[in-house]
């Protein structure tokens, strides 16, 4: 029964690992092919698009990942004390503090500007300063999951 649950759980993690850097990885595409047309119908419509899959997507990956971890930890062969789950664990809590911290309110503003021109109006400077930002903090904050992946594929010693 128990390795039952340890498989469905297993499942579960990686469901939430595939919604999680999928999205991140997906969203960052096309939200710089948006901002590259420089179209103020296309940047409004995009930056809807990255508030409601993060919403949607990154949040469910972020849930899956963090609540089937920690019940593999205690329905499995694993401690908490484990390198490679303890780095895993560190780079995960460092990609939501980059998440919480910076790209969110990025977002946040950047969608606040893009309702103001959404039917064609100008798009401000800022508007493409925050863009520049949240590209390059997110290249970080892709690169962290990523690396958390790798670890829990490869677990090292």
């Amino acid at each position: 029964m128990t390795m039952e649950i340890y498989s469905l759980l297993k499942l579960l993690h990686i469901l939430g690992a595939v919604l999680l850097l999928g999205n991140i990885m997906v969203t960052a595409w096309w939200k710089a092919m948006a901002d590259r047309t420089r179209d103020p119908v296309v940047l409004a419509f995009a930056q809807r698009q990255v508030t409601l899959t993060d919403i949607l997507f990154t949040t469910v990956g972020v849930l899956l990942l963090g609540g089937s971890g920690y019940a593999m930890v205690f329905t499995g062969p694993w401690s908490l004390d484990t390198p490679w789950l303890d780095w895993g664990q560190t780079l995960f809590l460092a990609t939501g503090l980059i998440w919480v911290g910076v790209l969110i309110p990025i977002q946040v503003v950047q969608a606040r500007m893009a309702r103001a021109f959404t039917d064609g109006g100008e798009i401000p400077v800022r508007y493409r300063q925050l863009s520049v930002l949240w590209m390059g903090v997110g290249v970080i904050a892709v690169i962290l999951p990523l690396a958390a992946f790798s670890l829990m594929v490869l677990k090292p010693v």
